[in-house]
């Protein structure tokens, strides 16, 4: 008797699908919710190819620089100390605003990832809502704030397939439609 009220088609008419976690409080591991899903690989492939720029303008400006100074210290016996003292300050200067904008643009391609973060957590909010009313969850926690809780409780890898199912990798096409 007690084997039929756990069989298969006991549950089959149960309100909760089968396969998720009945649970009051779920888990799921936010960096990895990112970092695996469609959007996020798209997004970590975009920054790295933005970086992957960067670096390149980066060597390539600090071998004209290099070179510049290069010739700027043989000029320097050719010349009055004024005179060089005046050249080697304007070359200081291209040096520092060169350096500030370049680490502008690192701070921009950074914000991107930030920028992208905050929309699909925001984009994600309904799948996991979801999830929290086909489990009956009231709550979804950090994994890695919690001090004990069963595996099955975290929902990271049934979020990341869900997600992927709605956000895709979050791409917009020409038409600005993602």
């Amino acid at each position: 008797m007690a084997q039929q009220a756990l069989a298969p088609s006991a549950l089959a008419g149960s309100e909760f699908p089968l396969g998720l976690p009945q649970s009051g409080i779920l888990t799921i591991q936010p960096e990895r919710l990112f970092s695996e899903s469609a959007f996020g690989q798209r997004v970590e492939q975009e920054i790295e190819a933005e970086g992957a720029v960067l670096t390149a303008e980066n060597r390539r400006i600090e071998a004209e620089l290099r070179a510049e100074e290069l010739e700027l210290t043989g000029r320097r016996s050719e010349m009055e100390p004024d005179a060089f003292r005046a050249l080697a300050d304007a070359f200081d200067q291209k040096v520092q605003e060169t350096r500030r904008r370049q680490d502008q643009k690192l701070r921009e391609i950074n914000q991107l990832g930030e920028e992208a973060r905050r929309e699909f957590i925001s984009a994600s909010l309904p799948v996991l809502q979801q999830i929290m009313r086909e489990t009956g969850a009231g709550a979804i926690l950090d994994h890695s704030s919690v001090f004990l809780s069963a595996d099955a409780a975290d929902i990271t890898s049934l979020a990341i397939t869900r997600i992927d199912e709605v956000l895709g990798d979050g791409a917009q096409d020409e038409d600005g439609e993602p």
